[in-house]
């Protein structure tokens, strides 16, 4: 008996306590200290009659060692992980999984290799693809910090004392910046660098409830575009639109920040003052992890499998960067609005509970007044500028031709103007009465009504058509624009569009080559009108 294994030694033990036994209570005894069912007890029994020790063995799968998940699924598990790994892109074996069921799902099978099998078959290729890493790049240690308070310990302490217990949504926001882990390029395909993304958190509900992406430095403006997105209910264009709503909206009590200039300077203390919004600091850097968080599951699950990702850690080469750089900080910010609303509001956090954060920020939300108008919060948190308005009625800005209802009877006065930077093709013109500015027209890029321009790539275009000696006009600018359109049609035609899904991204190097892009459709004549006053004359 010495010379068999431990765990024959002991099933045999208990099996011989149990001989002439007939109560179930000694049986259920028996198999709580096997660790098995108590109805394996009586199938170990029959063998050990049967065969004596030899039955008491483990006995190994007469399939052991063999894949049991078909071929098809085995290919496109590997396929989808080179895909996702290929130049600049990292996906990781939980993703793979995710998109495998995904896949099941789109196919009506309701039979799918598990996580485990996963796993099991892209070992093999992990290990490869590790072993490659460590040849050709040395790994730099990344610094460690705390990712903020775990489980339901729902307090937080600002610099100056003041301890906040969090108690429902909408009662503290948290707000910071990172620089995005990926490059963006305009609609000529040229790389314009890594955008900026500013969050705004629920610390009750953990959601997501106000971004702002752009080329912008971080700065009070960027706050206030953000918190103005965070505010306001959410409204996209069809090539946006995801298909959860995104829900989360209101106006917080407190705004818990770090104490970088751009949380510290006037112009938000201000505006916060304005709003109602009690401002408070961090006591410490690193007790920021419920907003800092997101940015790193951004990072990992979503620009990671994007082209023209480039990690922090491990720099590649940057021309090999800019070689995958595809999208343009539009189709960029159209993803992530569907990522957030589709995927990560509706997920548990898993510092809380099993409930998604999108029904945890609805479940504890308090009665609060009606928001601000949005004319109102646009005077308060969108860009400004002053113009003179012409004599003819118009205004120029950015090298952009504007008009607008009631501009002509403002001819030689200045008067402000409200824009959001990511497009710049409608702008808030106010005048000054008083000690107030009073909302007076909607003012349009003459021949850019149908399209969508921000200012950075006006700024591009403007340097583009000097250094060609071209006359910038805001015909100039359209025909540029489709120009570049066309070009970026027949880049990506093949790749993806705003309406898909990022599991459905397909990688170019396996495509066929793209069809000849289709003539740009003449530009209607679009006449403008300012429904806000039309509705105000009409009385409603």
């Amino acid at each position: 008996m010495e010379e068999l294994p431990y765990e024959v030694r002991v099933r045999s033990q208990v099996l011989r306590r149990l001989e002439g036994v007939s109560k179930r209570a000694a049986k259920k005894q028996a198999a709580k200290e096997l660790g098995l069912h108590e109805s394996s007890i009586y199938r170990l029994k029959s063998q050990y009659k049967k065969k004596g020790i030899e039955g008491l063995k483990r006995q190994d799968r007469s399939d052991k060692g063999d894949r049991r998940v078909s071929e098809e699924w085995q290919e496109y598990i590997i396929k989808t992980y080179r895909q996702g790994n290929r130049g600049t892109r990292q996906m990781s074996r939980s993703q793979v999984a995710k998109l495998v069921e995904s896949h099941a799902a789109e196919l009506g099978e309701p039979t799918y290799p598990s996580r485990r099998s996963v796993y099991r078959i892209l070992a093999d290729e992990i290990a490869q693809k590790e072993k490659q890493q460590k040849k050709r790049q040395r790994l730099t240690p990344s610094l460690t910090r705390t990712l903020g308070w775990q489980g339901e310990q729902h307090q937080i302490t600002t610099r100056a004392g003041t301890k906040i217990d969090i108690e429902y949504s909408n009662q503290v926001w948290q707000c910071d910046h990172t620089q995005a882990d990926i490059l963006v390029v305009d609609t000529h395909g040229e790389v314009l660098g890594r955008p900026n993304l500013t969050t705004v958190i629920d610390t009750y509900s953990r959601c997501i409830v106000g971004i702002h992406l752009g080329m912008e430095k971080p700065s009070a403006a960027v706050t206030c575009l953000a918190l103005r997105h965070a505010i306001l209910p959410k409204q996209y264009r069809h090539s946006y639109a995801p298909r959860n709503l995104w829900e989360t909206y209101g106006m917080p009590e407190y705004l818990y920040t770090d104490g970088g200039t751009d949380f510290t300077s006037e112009h938000l203390e201000q505006v916060a003052s304005r709003l109602g919004i009690v401002l408070e600091l961090r006591r410490r850097p690193a007790e920021g992890g419920i907003v800092e968080r997101p940015f790193g599951t951004l990072n990992s699950e979503f620009f990671s499998t994007l082209p023209g990702y480039t990690t922090r850690r491990v720099k590649p080469h940057l021309s090999q960067v800019k070689a995958d750089a595809r999208l343009t900080l539009e189709q960029l910010e159209g993803l992530i609005i569907r990522y957030i609303a589709d995927n990560y509001n509706q997920q548990p956090d898993s510092r809380t509970s099993k409930e998604s954060r999108q029904s945890r920020w609805q479940s504890n939300l308090r009665t609060q007044g009606p928001v601000m108008a949005e004319r109102e919060l646009d005077q308060l948190l969108m860009r400004q500028d002053k113009r003179r308005v012409y004599q003819g009625g118009y205004i120029r800005f950015a090298n952009l031709i504007y008009r607008g209802e009631y501009l002509a009877g403002y001819g030689g006065e200045t008067v402000a103007l409200r824009y959001d930077p990511r497009d710049i093709t409608t702008v808030y013109v106010y005048v000054q009465r008083g000690s107030k500015e009073v909302f007076l027209s909607r003012a349009h890029a003459q021949n850019l009504e149908t399209e969508r321009l921000s200012l950075a790539e006006a700024k591009a275009i403007s340097r583009r058509l000097r250094g060609a000696r071209r006359e910038i006009t805001n015909q100039s600018v359209l025909t540029e624009i489709r120009e570049r359109i066309q070009f970026v049609d027949a880049v990506l035609a093949n790749q993806y569009s705003p309406n898909d899904d990022i599991d459905d991204i397909d990688d170019p190097d396996t495509e066929d080559a793209p069809e000849a892009p289709s003539p740009p459709r003449p530009i209607p004549k679009v006449r403008v009108y300012d429904y806000d006053q039309l509705r105000r004359d009409h009385g409603l």
